[in-house]
C-alpha cells in the first residue's frame, strides 16, 4: 500500500531504480564491503596449508552500527583511541558451545575513512586482524599487504 499525503501527491514509487548503486544505503554498501573482505580472507585461509585444521567454517561475521558497553580490559576488542572498531567473541566450533563471532562496527570505521577505497582498506585490515587473532597467527601471514 502506497502512502500519500492528504492531497494525494505523496511519493509514488522509488526515485532511483534498484539496480543503480545510488539506490543502496550506506549500511548496505558497508555490508557489501565487509562481505568482500571476509570472502578474500576465507579464500586465503582456505587455500593455505599453513593454517592446517584452523579454518573459518564455523565463524560468524556480523556488522553493528555502534559498539555497546565494552569492558576496557577485554583483549578481544580492536580499538583506535579507546573507540572499538571490531570485537572477537571467541568460542568453540561445533555442538559443544557457541561458535566464534567477529563483529565489525560500522560508524567508527566510516568516521575514520575519507572515501570508499580507504573504507574498504580499513575494513579489510580490521577483518584480517580479527581473523588472525582468532587463529593465533600474525596478520601478515593472512594478508601481507
Amino acid at each position: 500500500m502506497r502512502h500519500r499525503d492528504r492531497r494525494g501527491r505523496g511519493l509514488r514509487g522509488q526515485l532511483v531504480p534498484a539496480a543503480l548503486p545510488m539506490a543502496k544505503t550506506r549500511a548496505q554498501n558497508f555490508d557489501a564491503l565487509v562481505l568482500e573482505a571476509v570472502e578474500n580472507v576465507e579464500r586465503v585461509v582456505g587455500d593455505n596449508e599453513r593454517f592446517g585444521p584452523k579454518k573459518l567454517g564455523g565463524v560468524e561475521f556480523a556488522v553493528e552500527d555502534v559498539p555497546g558497553e565494552v569492558n576496557a580490559y577485554d583483549t578481544d576488542v580492536l580499538e583506535d583511541r579507546d573507540v572499538p572498531l571490531a570485537r572477537l567473541f571467541p568460542g568453540r566450533a561445533g555442538a559443544s558451545g557457541p561458535s566464534p563471532r567477529i563483529v565489525v562496527y560500522r560508524r567508527p570505521l566510516e568516521l575514520r575513512a575519507n572515501g570508499v577505497e580507504e573504507l574498504a582498506q580499513l575494513i579489510r585490515s580490521v577483518v584480517v586482524e580479527q581473523v588472525a587473532n582468532l587463529l593465533g597467527v600474525r596478520p601478515e601471514e593472512i594478508d601481507p599487504d
